[in-house]
């Protein structure tokens, strides 16, 4: 979903360095994040952004009053499937596309009427896509600091401070192409910290690595968010979003249609009163019928318990069926007890069914 924003910073960081042009204005040196007062404002804020394409019966709204908000040190997972509009939306808020209603502020400030709001912006795009695989760890730090009008003294310092908080600094004379992909990605990340951005755009931070790498990311990933910077992740990988967000938005057809805290959303599609329970041993029938009458389902060693509440508060309370169920169940041997609970990607299937959008 990337690849327009990859060749267009691509062509102006290659034929265009020197210029003041959106990528060299937007990559500035920001303030210090950890110094920051706690009456700064939100590091991302949009309001009611809508975008449409074409004219006439060709016209296509590829975002419909599109609102979002991210505090300094917060993670929002920006989740939606292909076409939904998650594209046409972090292009407005990068500054790449103006929107046709509504607005956007970064730190405050309105990156189309203010471009110097995209100084405090950092960017991984579609992975190590963002590096010179030929340039050392350290020369792409360098590389792009200066472009990012740091003076190369400071981007150096900085560059082997960021490859010695990723433990890299021992790799930060070798050539990119001959990393690990987990090292390549780490590098990535560290490149768009090098000039101290408030906000950082990150899409799919671990795709294609492999477990342990997967998990370093990660941890790197909530040690960006500690230290103060706000994160607008995408990724297709929900359970990459569930571990790392604090809060969820999900697109569909151009329009939000939930956003909020990560674990209150997984609460919400969450049934807290069913059960499932795997038992050994045979099971009489007249306790089968007992358990059968409380509203369970009995296959083999299984048992499966969904009570149907009359409102929200039977929902909340005791749940004194299941107990009857175990007593039933005493004295045969209990191999599991589960509670249903949802994940992300239940979340995500049961939100976004039906026909797409456009990007």
């Amino acid at each position: 979903m990337w690849a327009t924003l990859v060749v267009w910073a691509r062509y102006h960081t290659v034929l265009n360095p020197t210029e003041t042009s959106l990528l060299n204005i937007a990559l500035t040196p920001s303030s210090d994040l950890s110094a920051l007062p706690s009456t700064f404002p939100a590091a991302l804020e949009s309001h009611q952004l809508r975008k449409r394409y074409g004219r006439g019966k060709r016209q296509l709204e590829a975002v419909r009053g599109v609102s979002l908000s991210i505090n300094p040190g917060e993670v929002l997972a920006f989740l939606g499937p292909n076409g939904a509009g998650k594209t046409t939306t972090i292009k407005m808020i990068a500054g790449l596309v103006r929107p046709d209603a509504g607005w956007v502020k970064i730190a405050g400030a309105d990156p189309h009427r203010e471009p110097q709001a995209l100084r405090g912006v950092g960017a991984v795009l579609e992975g190590n896509r963002n590096l010179y695989w030929r340039l050392t760890a350290i020369e792409n730090l360098e590389y792009f600091g200066v472009l990012r009008q740091m003076p190369r003294r400071l981007a150096k310092e900085r560059g082997e401070k960021l490859l010695a908080e990723f433990d890299l600094l021992d790799k930060r004379k070798v050539p990119v192409q001959k990393l690990s992909r987990g090292m390549q990605q780490k590098i990535a990340i560290a490149v768009a910290l090098i000039h101290e951005p408030k906000l950082l755009l990150l899409d799919e931070p671990t795709l294609g690595l492999d477990v342990d790498s997967g998990e370093t990311v990660k941890r790197l990933v909530r040690q960006v968010a500690a230290s103060g910077c706000a994160i607008l992740l995408t990724t297709h990988q929900l359970n990459v979003a569930e571990d790392l967000s604090d809060r969820v938005a999900v697109i569909r057809q151009g329009q939000i249609v939930a956003e909020k805290p990560t674990q209150a959303l997984i609460r919400q599609f969450s049934n807290r009163g069913s059960y499932r329970i795997e038992f050994e041993g045979a099971l009489d029938e007249d306790k089968k019928r007992a358990i059968a009458s409380l509203g369970a389902t009995i296959d083999g060693h299984h048992i499966h318990y969904s009570p149907e509440p009359q409102n929200d508060a039977d929902f909340d309370h005791s749940p004194l069926g299941i107990y009857k169920i175990l007593t039933l169940l005493s004295p045969l041997p209990l191999v599991t007890v589960q509670q249903d609970k949802a994940d992300l990607t239940d979340v995500f299937l049961q939100l976004t069914k039906g026909k797409a959008g456009n990007d």
